[in-house]
């Protein structure tokens, strides 16, 4: 009877082997497709499947130029999947007695401030991670402007209550910054300092960088890059902006996040060393935001979800009637995305450098089929390219509908000396408007500076920024006395100076 069962399980283990060779084979086949139709430089995928890395790949080079291979060491940007590092940081502190989910955040930043006086005092740890505090969008503040994390938390005060507190979703970036400063004030240590000591180290995270700006030092890392309609692909320039870094700027590697997954799919606990108390562990994946039907990834048109929420850190829907994890990741020229689906054990990561390279949701969604569900049935490549091939034709139609409502033939109302000065908004700062060589000059903050060129009237384009490669609109706007008054751009209002 013993051999007879030892033969049994000799088989099954035959069974299992085979079928994981095949399901390594058919998604490697779809990610070398998928990589040329995009056009992805790099890229890296890693799938843990009951406690063990079943698929770990790197592929293309880290640069076009010196034509340098991805290796598992090779550091890519985790971007906004930094967030679930942050939470299991800040779970971790509840596990320690430092701090409660329920605690107030005024209890440990002081200098914490929101545009509404309610949301400011009522605002607790766990909404700092769920992104339904009311208050706009404001990525502005680091994308026009390298303040301290301080500064940038205080001037966010200004940015506008949009819906009521715990009453709707808009994604919110500040808000990890200031989880990061409640992670220090609780702990005594920096945040990076903190996850470097109680998840980079435990978990053999050996190259993993909390500090984006690191990698320039530590070596072997990624240049971003971006598929322009116009010029094809072309590098761009590192978003890195580390006053901000619990929303987005760990940088990680294939083989560093192999172990992060495998913590993942083992529910905390990594080599027999349990990092967070079950309970804790379970807190993070549930819902605590709730978004809809529509939900906010394109891809749902594809997956058609029954519903939509957010855990902490984590998207979350319905997929093949189960619940699965994820998030994506994207920074400048440097994307990623991860998913677990905790009831079958399997978790996937991507990472790649090129902006936008929506592959990602198909290698994902690919990944879950063949190790969670053992179904080839979808070809999830070619759906996720032509939707998005769709959005890149709607983008194009959209630019050249702009293009003919351009008023041609037009001036601007004033002299372009006239239009020279310093604008300022209470959020975002200043902008200093000069004349150089008969072109106006902007520049944000001494952070970055564009030269203008004229649209029509006192509207003006901005060369394309070097790190999205998107020219952006600038509007002057003239008072009563005929002189420029105010500058808008991304929406945003700048005032004048005298």
């Amino acid at each position: 009877m013993k051999k007879y069962l030892l033969t049994i399980f000799c088989c099954l283990i035959g069974i299992t082997s085979q079928a994981q060779k095949s399901s390594h084979k058919k998604l490697d086949a779809m990610i070398v497709q998928g990589m040329k139709d995009w056009k992805v430089p790099g890229l890296a995928t890693i799938v843990v499947k009951d406690g063990e890395v079943v698929f770990q790949k790197t592929y293309g080079v880290k640069n076009l130029e010196t034509k340098e291979a991805v290796d598992e060491n090779t550091l890519f940007n985790m971007a906004s999947t930094t967030k679930a590092i942050v939470a299991i940081a800040m779970g971790m502190l509840v596990d320690d007695g430092k701090l409660d989910w329920d605690d107030k955040v005024t209890d440990y930043v002081p200098y914490f401030k929101l545009s509404d006086s309610y949301s400011t005092s009522d605002a607790r740890i766990k909404d700092l991670l769920t992104h339904n505090l009311g208050i706009g969008n404001a990525d502005a503040l680091w994308t026009l402007d390298s303040l301290s994390t301080k500064e940038t938390i205080q001037r966010f005060q200004f940015a506008e209550k949009t819906y009521p507190l715990r009453g709707g979703f808009i994604y919110q970036n500040i808000m990890y910054a200031v989880a990061g400063e409640v992670i220090a004030a609780a702990s005594g240590k920096p945040w990076n300092e903190f996850v470097q000591e109680r998840i980079f180290n435990p978990l053999e995270m050996t190259r993993t960088q909390a500090i984006a700006a690191n990698i320039f030092k530590a070596g072997n890392y990624v240049t971003p890059y971006l598929n322009d309609v116009e010029e094809g692909l072309v590098e761009v320039d590192y978003g890195f902006s580390d006053q901000i870094g619990p929303a987005g700027m760990i940088c990680s590697t294939a083989h560093d996040i192999g172990n992060y997954l495998t913590f993942l799919v083992n529910d905390g606990v990594f080599k027999s060393d349990t990092l967070l108390q079950p309970k804790t562990f379970k807190k993070l994946f549930e819902p605590h935001s709730f978004l809809g039907t529509t939900g906010t990834y394109p891809t749902n048109a594809l997956t058609k979800p029954n519903w939509n929420t957010y855990g902490l850190g984590w998207f979350q829907q319905d997929y093949k009637g189960h619940k699965l994890d994820f998030h994506t990741g994207s920074l400048f020229g440097l994307v990623a995305i991860a998913g677990i689906m905790h009831d079958k054990d399997v978790a996937v990561y991507v990472f790649a450098n090129l902006d936008h390279a929506e592959l990602r949701h198909a290698i994902m969604y690919k990944a879950m089929d063949l190790f969670a569900f053992d179904d080839d049935g979808r070809d999830w490549h070619t759906e996720v390219f032509n939707l998005y091939e769709g959005f890149k034709k709607e983008g194009i139609e959209k630019a050249q509908k702009g293009e003919a409502e351009r008023v041609k033939n037009t001036k601007p109302s004033l002299p372009l000396a006239d239009y020279e000065g310093t604008y300022k908004n209470k959020m975002l700062g200043s902008v200093q408007v000069t004349l150089l060589n008969d072109t106006l000059q902007i520049n944000f903050n001494d952070f970055i500076t564009y030269s203008l060129e004229h649209w029509h009237y006192d509207t003006f384009n901005t060369n394309k920024d070097p790190r999205f490669y998107e020219k952006l609109k600038v509007n002057f706007d003239l008072n009563e006395a005929g002189k420029s008054s105010r500058l808008n751009i991304m929406g945003e209002v700048f005032t004048k100076k005298e």
